[in-house]
Order: structure tokens, then C-alpha cells, then sequence
């Protein structure tokens, strides 16, 4: 058993249409492979919303501050059919760069707002690079669904926008961050660590959840948040990015828990860049 791959814009709309003309639904689940469970989680998700479903692996070139990064991000392909082929994904859609951006390619996609701060203010034209290719993949594919975890969330919320904005006629769904039974978030950077890294990496969510909760339970903000830093730190993790309580709507920084919101993180442990966030409310109900 096998998921067929193809490579071209031209095989993926040929197919599409296909089933279209068959009346299916189609969903897309955009990756950069390397695929672990959370992935697969989404794949599973689409295959309960939509009768097809195209999972793409494109490692974006666009999304990357370091020419360094982008070498050393995994590339994984036949694994990932394999474990695609397992789940009965439908299509996997593997472009190259030229393929997505052909020569004289001069378009942008810029997403204002939503993409300042957090990850924004660290990766200078990541979220571009994430919008460009997004839109263009959701018009090469013109799929129904779309499939993206919280665990990126500035990055959810983006997507959200931008498909308001533009009118693009897609319904983006989202889903739990899926993780290690130790509370890790599933990340393809996460091979990176070493084993005494990776003993150390989980005390990031635990650290999120524990402050989630005490500001749900009324606990002032900064002096909360500062304490939370303290102890990321103390836990053996190097830099901290940002760590910060933002509107789970509209990601505008909070200095008072008095609606929904994320406490969103990013922080290095040795030379791997982790990020992680959780949900925190007035009335404390379960984060995620």
C-alpha cells in the first residue's frame, strides 16, 4: 500500500478535479514533513471531515531566517508516505521550490497585525514567507478544509486571517497540540535535542500550564509571567524569546486576565528554538 505522490501544480489540479466532478470534499493538511504524530493527528482529523484529503510537503524556503536552518531542517519523504500510506491519506503533493516559485515570482503575501510580536519580532519575514505559501497552496489545491494545530498559534491565527481577508473559500479547522506523555509539544525540532536536552525540554509546558493556571486563579500578570521566566531559566533552558499573555482572538498583548487567552512562549534550549503556548481563561478551565 502507497500514497500517490505527485510533484507538479498541473497532476495536483488534474486529480482535484476529479474528484470534484465525483462530488467529494476535499481537505488539505499543509506540512514541511519530517511527519510525527501531531501531523498525523491532523491527517486523521481530515480523514473524519472530508472524503479526500491531500497532505503537502513542501520545506518552504521563504518561512527560514537562516540559510543554515533551512539545510539542516529534516527531510523525510519516503518515511512520511510510509506512515501517510498507513493512515490512507489520499495524496501527498510534494513540489519543489521552482515548482512553487517559479522564475520572475514577485508576490507577497503580508499579513499585518497579527503577525507583530512574538515569533514576528524574532523571524523578520517568517510569517510573509507562511502566508505566501499557504494562499498559494490553498488555491492550488482549492481544497474545502484545512488542517493546522494550535501549537502554532500566531500562526493559526494568521491563517484565519488571511482566508478572511482575501475571501478565500476554505474553512480552516484547528486542532489540540498534540504531546509526549511528559507534556512535550510534538515538534520536528525535537530530534535536535540531546538526551539531557530532551530531559530538560518538557519543563516548558509544564511551566506554561502551571502559570495558566495561577492567572486563571486570579494571580497578577507581569509579576506571574516574570516569575514564570525565573523558572524556565532555572530549568536549564538558555534564552527566552518571549513569554507573553496575549487575546486568544487577536493575539493583542494583556496585562489583565479579563478574557480568553493565550500564554504563548518561545525559548531556546541549547541550539534548538522550541515554542509552546497554552489557553488560560478568567474562570480556570482545562488548558490544552
Amino acid at each position: 500500500m502507497s500514497v500517490p505522490i505527485v510533484r507538479t501544480v498541473d497532476e495536483l489540479r488534474t486529480i482535484a478535479a476529479e474528484w470534484r466532478r465525483s462530488g467529494a470534499s476535499i481537505a488539505v493538511v499543509p506540512t514541511m514533513g519530517a511527519l510525527h504524530e501531531g501531523h498525523l493527528s491532523l491527517a486523521r482529523a481530515a480523514l473524519q471531515k472530508a472524503d479526500r484529503i491531500i497532505v503537502t510537503l513542501f520545506v518552504n524556503p521563504k518561512q527560514f531566517n537562516s540559510a543554515a536552518d533551512l539545510a539542516a531542517y529534516p527531510r523525510t519523504e519516503s518515511q512520511d508516505a510510509a506512515k501517510l500510506a498507513l493512515l490512507g491519506a489520499h495524496l501527498l503533493y510534494v513540489p519543489d521550490a521552482v515548482e512553487i516559485y517559479p522564475a520572475g515570482f514577485a508576490t507577497t503575501v503580508s499579513v499585518s497585525g497579527i503577525s507583530q510580536g512574538l515569533c514576528g519580532t524574532f523571524r523578520p519575514g517568517h510569517f510573509d514567507g507562511v502566508a505566501t505559501v499557504v494562499a498559494k497552496l490553498f488555491l492550488q489545491t482549492g481544497a474545502d478544509f484545512a488542517f493546522f494545530g494550535e501549537k502554532d498559534f500566531q500562526q493559526l491565527q494568521l491563517v484565519r486571517r488571511m482566508v478572511q481577508d482575501l475571501d478565500i473559500p476554505i474553512t480552516v479547522v484547528c486542532c489540540p497540540t498534540v504531546r509526549e506523555a511528559d507534556g512535550l509539544a510534538l515538534s520536528s525540532r525535537n530530534f535536535r535535542l540531546s538526551p539531557a536536552e530532551r530531559a530538560i525540554a518538557p519543563n516548558l509546558a509544564l511551566v506554561l500550564i502551571e502559570t495558566a493556571e495561577r492567572l486563571a486563579r486570579g494571580s497578577p500578570v507581569l509579576p506571574t509571567l516574570a516569575e514564570a521566566r525565573a523558572a524556565i531559566l532555572a530549568a536549564g533552558y538558555r534564552d527566552i524569546e518571549y513569554l507573553e499573555l496575549r487575546g486568544e482572538t487577536d493575539l493583542q498583548p494583556m496585562t489583565s486576565l479579563d478574557r480568553p487567552a493565550r500564554l504563548l512562549a518561545a525559548a531556546w534550549l541549547g541550539e534548538t528554538r522550541l515554542i509552546d503556548n497554552v489557553r488560560t481563561s478568567p474562570v480556570f478551565s482545562e488548558v490544552r
